[in-house]
């Protein structure tokens, strides 16, 4: 995985617009659910230390635009959602839209309601649909930016500011690809358990 997305340099040649657009794709477009959130936001950080050779700008500029790009990528999955509506459901797969993810960010809305726009942040895949869900199921626009808004700052600046000061511990910056390897093995853990407790379920 770190081999086809080549985080690093990939911000080293993109700066702050590619950050910006890759964010603002898996905060609220259907095509985004694939793209390195997690592990995007830490590595964002760590460059722009002086660990990271400050690759990027200082700490507060890359912050506010993860931020901006992620509320305005889930504003925008919102409204796409609120628009295409239920049809979306029954939209055929096809290799860039499965619609089992979006039952999958359903069950998740269902299970946890608004907060899940925070809690979504948190989980690949349901980061991207949920907002989508959101918009179909009509949840109250206000308290979808409050918890947009909310969620934008625990999960963008919160693993940029994460990423900053973490690189600059000298195991995480000499072993950077391993603290990447942890952070997609704990951004993937809740959707891991989930699945296991449906099986279970399932099963009994």
């Amino acid at each position: 995985m770190l081999a086809l997305f080549d985080i690093e340099s990939w911000l080293d040649k993109g700066g702050l617009v590619l950050l910006a657009a890759i964010v603002f794709a898996e905060s609220g477009l259907l095509i985004g659910f694939f793209l390195p959130g997690d592990s995007l936001l830490f590595i964002a950080g760590f460059l722009s230390s002086s660990a990271g050779g400050n690759v990027l700008p200082a700490l507060p500029i890359v912050a506010l635009v993860t931020f901006v790009a992620a509320v305005a990528g889930d504003q925008v999955g919102y409204l796409f959602g609120r628009k295409v509506g239920p049809s979306l459901f029954d939209r055929p797969q096809s290799r860039l839209f499965n619609p089992k993810n979006i039952e999958k960010a359903h069950a998740f809305f269902e299970k946890h309601g608004s907060k899940t726009i925070v809690m979504a942040r948190f989980v690949p895949v349901v980061r991207t649909f949920a907002p989508i869900v959101a918009g179909v199921g009509k949840m109250n626009y206000r308290t979808f930016v409050i918890y947009n808004i909310v969620g934008g700052v625990l999960w963008g600046i919160g693993i940029t500011t994460l990423g900053y000061f973490l690189g600059e511990v000298s195991w995480i910056e000499s072993n950077i690809e391993i603290a990447l390897i942890l952070i997609v093995v704990i951004s993937v853990l809740p959707m891991a358990i989930e699945i296991w407790r449906h099986r279970r379920s399932t099963h009994n």
